[in-house]
């Protein structure tokens, strides 16, 4: 069967109309279809046919536009939070409890000896920077190498303009007592730094002990002022150099001092900083959960590099989560702590408390970021409140539920914990520092294979880290490869503070706590290292903040049907025959497309015989006779032509006309005589 026939009945039977031109076709659609407008246009007057066709396209602009508004919408995939209140029988929070003070003074001390004597000389000199005020008492030499690699810097600033930079401990010696040191850089050298930047002036030398500059005459010494900053270069003897300010010198001790310390623990193996920490059992004097009691053991032990020894109560690792039967302090957690602040490292810790944190089961405490401080001496009561999130996934927003759709490799999976934004984010600051710097923080978990950063092996190693800490593209490359959680638990704490013990009860409660944990009938214990927590449910009420999607799929189609029924009178089936004219007008490009393709090929033909195609007598002959050619119109010599086929000529039809007589010839008059 023809292809074309074929296709002009089936557009017949699909359109049930006559037309089978797009004008034709256009006019019974017109006048058939259910959507308001389209009709009056082909049945009204000249004038009302254009105000028609003019609200009819206005209004079907409106729909369009409505729909694009609505569509867009829909894809923004916005969402609600709704909030509910429940009761239920809730499991009570992991609570994790540290020392403010990562390790005991006595057990480190011999490591940090030299540290320590740095820091006393160093404070002696920053506290009397003027020459003839620093102590002469005769003291064991000091041992340079550490403080050379991360030193201490005074800077002179009775010129804002031009601040002189003072070293504190300045090994190079003058002949006389005016002499510029040989070693410092001349005025019109300058240090340069992204971030602190100070310009390095010269200054004079005293033996041993480096002095400013001298003050102009009308500038005393009260009126001088110095700030202390910390030295970072990129190694030992470099130029490449930062200066880290600090409003004061108790904040640049502090900082140098943990950088110091960092560099030294981290050489020491983990068995070893566990066994110089607290212990559970030295620290954990009574446990009571309700009406259970308990003790040391019921605590999971894990080393945290900010507070040392940790231990959780109700982590979930290896037994059943512990419910709470009901809310108040009767039925909450009742704890007494140790923290033995007359042990403490003096230049480490400056604050002296507990460090605790209450999360969920199975995650990993963060308490630098999320832990609060309870207070020695005092009892410190923590009213809970509980609110489950509940985040909606993709496209609604980019949370993970267990972190394995995360690039970052999760380096706080080796304590079997589950996924959280803090862990993602430390896991890609390290990672980075790995990649950069050559070497790990001692504060974050290692890669396999990779060693902490200390100043024997990797001197610019703080160098490198501030300088990746403050870089706001890699912080911005780990915000962007780390996500939230879908389901979260938060805790909301109402904290109270009341003296424990009282005047009245301290001697006999110091005497019993001390008897039971040193079997002495001494006191050893004080008001300054004793903590009393109760941690409870404060109601049983608890929040689910959840979200839901703001615009569904039912909210599309029901807001895209009232705009097309209010502006144009249609519905469902209006746009079914808008697409049955579509289909129409496809099958009619397709039957011209056939057609314009036919005749194209029959140009083709009849430009390949440009005279008469062979007749059928000839191919007959041709067929039946093989010596027979066929000879066209070419094949003759240029100049000749084919001679007149033979036939009857035309009549002449001038032999018929009428001859007047004057005309005749001579013959004719002879024949007539």
């Amino acid at each position: 069967m023809n292809l074309k026939k074929y296709l002009v009945r089936a557009l017949h039977r699909l359109q049930k109309g006559p037309g089978y031109t797009y004008k034709e076709l256009l006019v019974w659609y017109c006048d058939n279809t259910n959507t308001h407008g389209p009709k009056r246009i082909i049945k009204e007057g000249p004038k009302k046919k254009l105000i028609w066709f003019f609200l009819t396209l206005l209004f079907a602009s409106l729909v369009f536009w409505q729909w694009g508004i609505l569509i867009n919408t829909y894809l923004s995939y916005n969402v609600t939070s709704s909030l509910s209140i429940g009761f239920k029988t809730m499991k009570f929070p992991a609570v994790t409890v540290c020392n403010a003070n990562p390790f005991k003074y006595s057990e480190v001390k011999h490591l940090l000896k030299e540290l320590d004597r740095l820091i006393e000389a160093a404070l002696e000199r920053i506290l009397q920077p003027t020459p003839g005020n620093v102590s002469d008492s005769v003291s064991p030499p000091l041992d340079l190498q550490l403080w050379n690699q991360i030193p201490l810097v005074l800077i002179d600033e009775h010129d804002k303009d031009n601040p002189v930079i003072l070293d504190i401990f300045e090994t190079n010696q003058t002949a006389g007592d005016n002499e510029t040191a040989a070693s410092n850089e001349t005025a019109g050298d300058s240090l340069s730094s992204e971030g602190n930047e100070t310009t390095m002036y010269s200054e004079t030398t005293v033996g041993n002990q480096t002095t400013a500059p001298p003050a102009p005459a009308n500038t005393t010494t009260e009126e001088k002022k110095y700030k202390l900053a910390v030295k970072l270069c990129s190694h030992q003897g470099s130029n490449n150099c930062t200066y880290r300010n600090f409003t004061s010198a108790a904040q640049a001790v502090t900082e140098w001092y943990i950088l110091q310390s960092t560099s030294i623990l981290s050489k020491v193996p983990l068995h070893e900083r566990i066994r110089m920490g607290y212990q559970a059992e030295d620290m954990i004097l009574a446990c009571l959960y309700g009406a259970e009691p308990c003790n040391y053991k019921n605590f999971t032990q894990i080393y945290h590099p900010d507070h040392g020894n940790c231990y959780i109560f109700n982590w979930g690792m290896d037994e059943e989560a512990l419910n709470s039967s009901n809310p108040g302090a009767e039925f909450g957690l009742k704890l007494i702590l140790d923290i033995s602040q007359q042990d403490y490292i003096p230049y480490l810790s400056s604050a002296a408390g507990a460090r605790l944190m209450l999360h969920q089961q199975k995650s990993f405490p963060f308490l630098k970021d999320q832990g609060i401080y309870a207070m020695a001496g005092t009892e410190t009561s923590i009213g809970v409140l509980v609110d489950e999130l509940e985040r909606m996934g993709y496209p609604y927003s980019d949370c993970t539920i267990n972190g394995s759709d995360v690039p970052v490799k999760n380096l706080y999976s080796q304590y079997n914990t589950s996924y959280s934004i803090q862990a993602c984010l430390r896991s890609c600051f390290q990672n980075h520092m790995v990649e950069i710097c050559g070497c790990g923080h001692y504060m974050f978990p290692l890669p396999k294979g990779v060693n902490y950063c200390n100043n024997e092996d990797n001197p610019g190693w703080a160098y490198c880290y501030f300088s990746l800490r403050s870089s706001i593209k890699q912080r911005q490359i780990c915000i962007d490869s780390c996500k939230e959680t879908c389901n979260d638990t938060q805790y909301k704490m109402t904290i109270s503070m009341a003296d424990w013990p009282s005047e009245a009860s301290e001697d006999w409660i110091f005497h019993i706590l001390s008897y039971e944990r040193d079997m002495s009938t001494n006191v050893t214990l004080d008001r300054n290292g004793i903590i009393k927590l109760n941690i409870y449910f404060q109601e049983y009420n608890y929040r689910t903040i959840s979200e839901s999607a703001a615009t569904t799929i039912v909210w599309l189609l029901s807001s895209l049907g009232g705009q097309f029924g209010f502006w144009m009178g249609g519905s469902v089936l209006c746009l079914i025959e808008f697409g049955e004219i579509i289909i129409d007008s496809l099958w009619i490009t397709i039957i011209n497309v056939i057609s314009w393709c036919k005749g194209l090929k029959q140009k083709r033909a009849r430009a390949r015989y440009p005279d008469a195609p062979p007749t059928v007598s000839e191919l007959v002959e041709a067929h039946t006779n093989l010596g027979f050619q066929h000879e066209p119109m070419g094949a003759l010599p240029r100049g000749k032509a084919l001679p007149p086929e033979p036939g009857t000529p035309p009549p002449n039809y001038d032999s018929l006309r009428v001859q007047p007589l004057n005309v005749l010839s001579p013959d004719s008059d002879a024949e007539t005589e």
